[in-house]
């Protein structure tokens, strides 16, 4: 059965003055999929997340969000849309239930439905005990949650979430993650924009790599990984003098430049897997008298897909 495309988009160009924020831009999000924008800051991710949900205006290019065009059928988009930015929004001095009450009758919803709503999603994002409280005694996790709940009271069928987690400790992390997973489950369209490799990796369907406003790869996690990711052979040593010699009998295998491992008798080599390979290794380095103390292969890493498809940050 065919699944329809909740978030559609073609061309789409946006600059500020001279500045170039998106170049071309071409996405497809299939209904109940996580689609994550990756790259680095200002790469373009918040812009396109801004022009989908009709905060922006294209200055070329189309889209479409469930079903609608956000230039000609704006107000349609926004009906079926919920976005939490990188910045919570709420209001500091309000309680967390006042602040939904609040968004929620802001959207026109009736006052009994408002309270209603408000309820369940304090429930569901654990934040019953805290609901009566000024948001300005919350911790940064809880305030993320609250700024989810306020992006579903219009119980939305796409979402849009820039940078949700930015800033968070790893328990609030994994706490989001396992919230923002919950409604992918449930139906829910999501598109992602992170920093964060091992979000994108953990919460991705698909992934679109932006750099200089432009996409340069997309694809699922895995298949960018294969594409565009690298093996890395890293090995110990007993001594920090054996570890020149080692790297001299081995570069052959390398790929790629070999790199000493910082603080330990370690070498990391980029290398091709293919079976054998570590045991071949091994008995190059007893032929010439260098013990191992550990030898593994790891496979790539979005790291590595990140590394060569974006430009490095000028200091």
């Amino acid at each position: 059965m065919h699944t329809p495309v909740m978030i559609e988009a073609q061309g789409l160009v946006k600059s500020f003055g001279s500045a170039q924020a998106l170049v071309d831009l071409n996405l497809t999000v299939p209904a109940g999929s996580t689609m994550c924008l990756l790259g680095p800051n200002g790469a373009g991710k918040t812009t396109a997340v801004r022009v989908l949900s009709t905060l922006l205006r294209p200055d070329a290019g189309w889209a479409r969000v469930a079903g609608h065009d956000v230039v000609a059928e704006g107000a349609a988009v926004r009906r079926r849309i919920g976005m939490s930015g990188q910045y919570v929004s709420v209001d500091e001095c309000l309680t967390g239930r006042a602040n939904l009450v609040m968004i929620a009758r802001l959207g026109r919803i009736a006052r009994p439905e408002a309270k209603r709503r408000a309820a369940d999603l304090l429930a569901t994002l654990d934040l019953e005990r805290a609901a009566d409280r000024p948001v300005r005694t919350y911790s940064g996790g809880m305030r993320r949650r609250l700024d989810l709940a306020a992006s579903l009271l219009g119980q939305p069928s796409v979402l849009f979430l820039d940078e949700p987690t930015t800033g968070l400790d790893p328990q609030s992390r994994l706490t989001l993650w396992g919230l923002i997973g919950d409604l992918v489950g449930a139906g829910t369209t999501l598109l992602l924009t992170t920093q964060y490799l091992d979000e994108a990796d953990r919460l991705a369907d698909r992934i679109c790599v932006i750099d200089g406003g432009r996409v340069t790869a997309q694809g699922s996690p895995a298949e960018l990984k294969s594409r565009f990711g690298t093996s890395h052979l890293r090995l110990t040593v007993p001594d920090t003098a054996s570890l020149a010699r080692a790297a001299d009998e081995i570069s052959g295998y390398a790929v790629g430049p070999v790199r000493r491992l910082a603080g330990h008798r370690g070498l990391d080599l980029p290398v091709v897997p293919r079976p054998g390979l570590v045991t071949e290794i091994v008995r190059v380095l007893d032929a010439a008298g260098i013990e191992v103390d550990d030898i593994t292969v790891q496979q790539p890493s979005l790291d590595d897909v990140f590394a060569s498809l974006t430009r490095p940050v000028a200091a």
